[in-house]
């Protein structure tokens, strides 16, 4: 998975056919829950981009976003967004892929 690395380039990449953005913070042990599978998840659903957005780099766009809670995924195809799993609760592997399937 790719790190965000700029605003510029979360404005190129939300504009790609379909991209996942993971919202996470080092510190968040909910997150880190996450990692050991995400891999997996990204494997089965490979016509996603997954990007990684480190919320105290970008606090600003996490504000833009509504993202008051990570870890939190919120995809977009053609600059659309086009669905949001979006919460401060821990996620499981399955409700993961159960949101990625539904968009």
């Amino acid at each position: 998975m790719q790190n965000l690395t700029t605003m510029e380039q979360f404005e190129l990449l939300k504009n790609e056919e379909k991209v996942v953005f993971k919202f996470t913070a080092d510190w968040c042990p909910d997150c880190r829950f996450i990692d050991p599978f995400m891999g997996e998840v990204e494997e089965k659903f490979s016509d996603f981009t997954f990007v990684s957005v480190d919320r105290d780099q970008f606090i600003d766009l996490c504000g833009q976003l509504d993202i008051y809670g990570i870890p939190s995924f919120i995809a977009f195809e053609n600059g659309i967004e086009i669905g949001r799993f979006v919460s401060k609760d821990r996620k499981t592997k399955e409700e993961i892929e159960s949101f990625l399937q539904t968009i």
